[in-house]
């Protein structure tokens, strides 16, 4: 009867022990997770949800009080008398031009680029390496070095055409050379990124289906619509997603190198809701401005999504 009691007494602390090591493997995944759950919940969740308090009220730096206003801030950007419809609006008018005009070529050049980066040749490592490198640069070193490179006056390039008896260009100051440098400037500065995205998801492309392809006698023109493009749908839906959002949201290059100019025509949202909290204290209606950015941005992108999705049968 010993024996089996203290048999007993084993087996139940082995059981009280598996079901501990059971417990301690359940909680390792959020273990894990906490400090990053941290970090969001403190620099991402915890700001947004205080931008949203104060988009709710007139907070004015300015000012010790700050009255609650409730949607006042987002009806006034609807309302065509209010100070703040008409920059608001404009802003995303040039938004809306940039985004339309980069993401193409944003998409386009660094698929070319990766289809050309993913065949062997000598130096391959290299030229993928020159083709990244302009991303590593911080955009006040892209902004203020195209700022000198385009300047009408005595910027490189008029100069440079003015060597060939070309006319000189209002790279930053004539519509729509302002905008096309900006764009030109854009897709070399980011393109490597999008091209190592690409680069990854060519090389998950089975090979055998291009051989299947060759065999049955299709050209690399067919292979590449047939093959490629199919095998680089997830991928293309990441890039155009992330390039959407990323143009949407320009800054840098407009105010380092246009200046918001000519006029105000490269004047983006960014730059809009940037002025209004900062150089006129306005932060509650700079929150409503970038509030209604971000509803715009996620409907923009959900639609993308849903066109570039792939068509189950």
């Amino acid at each position: 009867m010993a024996v089996q009691a203290e048999a007993g007494a084993i087996s139940r602390r082995r059981t009280r022990a598996s079901s501990a090591v059971r417990g301690y493997g359940r909680a390792t995944p959020y273990l894990f997770l906490a400090p990053y759950l941290l970090l969001f919940l403190l620099f991402v969740v915890g700001p947004a949800l205080f931008g949203l308090w104060m988009s709710l009220h007139d907070w004015d730096f300015q000012l010790p009080g700050k009255p609650f206003v409730g949607l006042q801030n987002y009806q006034d950007l609807f309302d065509p008398l209010s100070a703040t419809a008409e920059p608001f609006w404009h802003g995303m008018r040039a938004t809306g031009i940039f985004t339309v005009a980069s993401v193409p070529f944003l998409v386009a050049v660094p698929l070319g680029l990766a289809v050309l980066l993913n065949r062997k040749f000598p130096g391959r490592t290299f030229f993928r390496a020159v083709y990244f490198a302009p991303f590593v640069l911080g955009v006040a070193v892209i902004g203020l070095m195209f700022r000198y490179i385009l300047d009408t006056n005595f910027g490189i390039l008029n100069a440079f055409l003015e060597v060939f008896g070309l006319p000189e260009i209002g790279w930053t100051n004539d519509q729509p050379w302002a905008w096309i440098s900006l764009v030109l400037v854009t897709v070399w500065w980011t393109a490597g990124f999008n091209s190592i995205i690409y680069l990854a998801g060519l090389q998950d492309i089975p090979a055998e289906q291009y051989e299947a392809a060759a065999l049955d006698g299709a050209s690399r023109w067919q292979q590449f619509v047939h093959v490629t493009l199919p095998g680089l749908r997830p991928v293309t839906v990441f890039i155009v997603t992330i390039t959407l959002l990323a143009s949407a949201n320009m800054l840098g290059q407009s105010m380092l190198i246009t200046q918001g100019g000519p006029g105000d025509s490269t004047t983006t949202a960014l730059m809009v809701i940037t002025s209004t909290g900062f150089s006129q204290f306005r932060m509650g209606q700079a929150a409503a401005m970038s509030y209604l950015l971000a509803a715009a941005l996620a409907i923009v992108s959900l639609i993308a999504f849903a066109l570039m999705r792939e068509r189950k049968s």
